[in-house]
C-alpha cells in the first residue's frame, strides 16, 4: 500500500503539475508541498498543519480526501511519537507561549488595553511606595540645643584652648 506522500506525487505527476504550481494553488510553501510527498513531516510546527495540509492538497488533486485522512491518520499513528518530534510538538511551552496564546484568543486590542491597564497600575503603586518610604518630619528636631556655646565674641569656627579664654 503506498504511503500518503507517494499517493500525493502519483496524484500530482498523473495531472503534470509541477511542484510550484500545486505551492501557488494550495498558498502552501514549495518546501511543505515536497515534504508532504517525501512524508517528511520535520516542517511542519503541529500535527494540525500536516493534516490540514494533507487535506487541502487531496482536494486540489480531487483524490478521495476522506480515504487520505484515514491513511494519514494511520500513518501518523504507526510512526507515533516520531511525527510528534518532527512536527515540533516536543518541546516545552513556555510562559511566552501561553501568554500570546492568551492574546489570541482573547483579541489583540482588548488584550494590549488590559495589558496597559496593568503597566499603569503598577507605575502608580511603585509611584506611591517609594512616596510612603520618602522621610517625614526629623526625628531629632525636639531635642534641646546642644550644651556648649561659643563666646560671645567667637566666631565658632574654633574650640577654644583649656586654661585660656580664648
Amino acid at each position: 500500500m503506498p504511503t500518503v506522500g507517494e499517493q500525493l506525487r502519483a496524484a500530482r505527476e498523473a495531472r503534470k503539475l509541477r511542484v510550484q504550481e500545486v505551492a501557488e494553488a494550495t498558498n502552501m510553501r514549495t518546501d511543505h508541498v515536497i515534504a508532504l510527498e517525501e512524508g517528511n513531516y520535520a516542517p511542519f510546527p503541529a500535527p494540525v498543519y500536516i493534516r490540514g495540509s494533507v487535506r487541502t492538497y487531496a482536494k486540489l488533486l480531487q483524490l478521495d480526501v476522506m480515504r487520505i485522512m484515514d491513511d494519514l491518520s494511520a500513518e501518523m499513528k504507526q510512526q507515533g511519537e516520531a511525527v510528534q518530534a518532527a512536527a515540533g510538538t516536543g518541546h516545552r511551552r513556555g510562559l511566552l507561549d501561553f501568554l500570546a496564546l492568551q492574546m489570541v484568543r482573547f483579541g489583540w486590542k482588548r488584550s494590549l488595553i488590559v495589558i496597559l491597564l496593568l503597566v499603569v497600575l503598577a507605575l502608580v503603586l511603585l509611584f506611591r511606595r517609594t512616596h510612603e518610604a520618602a522621610p517625614g518630619p526629623d526625628p531629632l528636631g525636639d531635642l534641646p540645643p546642644p550644651a556648649y556655646q561659643p563666646a560671645a565674641g567667637s566666631d565658632g569656627g574654633y574650640l577654644p584652648l583649656p586654661g585660656t579664654n580664648r
